[in-house]
């Protein structure tokens, strides 16, 4: 036995140094509720857990982004769904005015109320906007340049490969109301670099909007403004608006929404006054509808995509969160056991560590 060095004390209080470790350990676990608080308590796991912690936030957020678009179509949809319905109206008038017992101040009674409606769908598709965007007006659409100002590429389909395409010429004329009409397009098919794919032509022009269509839904759609020689066409097969739906870079959905105008649909000259005009009305009418139809046709895949895209996001996000939290967070019930045993532990090391400071007074009783 001796006074200066109490061994037994130094083993009481390292083990009991340790026990309040495990018990400070213990009590923050509990308190936090994450099994992982420190990078020493899980270097890996703590690691993996942050990843997927990121990748679950941005999931929550392409979840809403989806939610967006979903809303963009919704608006969309529903400011194209009032121009159908005013297109069917006009051609109730054409077919109205068309028939022939109708005199011409009749007709012209008639033609006052489509010109209203013509100009209602570009107020409509001029004011229809989210979040102080305007979706019908053209900006959201696939983009195509021209190397000459009296060419402009004005719309083509989603079936138009991206590229270069060169026609050789156009011509036009004036007609007696003085409008500009395009008589033709000229251009090579073929697999060259700047040519049109094989059974493209030209399908005849509304006005000095110029068509090209071809097989496989290929369509381009030209503004002329005059005879043209030679002019290169740049298809970008860029401009929509672009989705971010997904938490990764390049989950995203590009939505195209077409320019709707009069001018595009093929009625913004069309007039009713004369029983020939009547008849043409009804076929360029016939025309908008086909177009209006195919942008909402459009609209409607994307809205099911997002949909679809929205649920499953929930449900990644769902089992990411679970395997987060098979990671991070604490049992309770087995941390509690622990706790439990900590603390008897250290209880029992303060009384050890108590007896073991008591053991040199026991010197005394040699001194006596």
């Amino acid at each position: 036995m001796n006074v200066s060095t109490n061994l037994s004390a130094m083993i009481a209080n390292r083990e009991l140094k340790r026990t309040d470790n495990r018990l400070a350990d213990s009590l923050e676990k509990l308190s936090s509720g994450l099994k992982v608080n420190h990078a020493k308590d899980n270097p890996a796991g703590i690691a993996i857990a942050k990843r997927m912690n990121a990748q679950i936030t941005g999931l929550g957020m392409a979840r809403d982004n989806s939610n967006d678009g979903i809303s963009i179509v919704e608006t969309a949809d529903g400011a194209l769904s009032e121009i159908h319905a005013i297109l069917q109206r006009m051609n109730e008038l054409a077919v109205q005015s068309a028939n022939g017992v109708n005199t011409t101040s009749d007709r012209e009674a008639i033609d006052i109320e489509m010109k209203q409606l013509k100009e209602e769908i570009g107020r409509i598709a001029k004011s229809t906007e989210f979040n102080g965007k305007n979706i019908l007006g053209g900006d959201f659409d696939l983009k195509g340049y021209t190397d000459n100002t009296d060419v402009k590429v004005r719309y083509y389909s989603d079936e138009t490969p991206a590229k270069h395409y060169a026609i050789s010429g156009a011509t036009t004329h004036t007609d007696a109301d003085g409008k500009l009409i395009v008589d033709d397009v000229t251009f090579t098919t073929g697999t060259g670099d700047t040519d049109f794919p094989a059974g493209a032509y030209f399908a005849g022009a509304d006005g000095n909007i110029a068509t090209i269509k071809g097989d496989n839904g290929f369509e381009v759609k030209l503004e002329i403004k005059g005879n043209v020689g030679a002019v290169d066409l740049d298809i970008t097969g860029i401009g929509a608006m672009r989705m971010q739906i997904g938490a990764n870079e390049g989950q995203v959905l590009e939505m195209r929404i077409p320019e709707i105008s009069t001018k595009l649909m093929g009625i913004e000259d069309m007039k009713i006054d004369t029983a020939e005009d009547s008849r043409k009305a009804i076929d360029s009418i016939k025309n908008a509808l086909e177009y209006v139809s195919k942008a909402r046709s459009r609209l409607g895949a994307y809205q099911n995509r997002l949909e679809r895209a929205a649920a499953s996001l929930d449900t990644t996000s769902e089992k990411m969160t679970a395997s987060y939290s098979r990671i991070m967070d604490v049992d309770m019930a087995t941390e509690m056991t622990e706790y439990s045993t900590a603390t008897v532990l250290s209880q029992a090391g303060t009384s050890m560590l108590a007896q073991a400071n008591e053991r040199p007074q026991q010197i005394l009783t040699l001194l006596q």
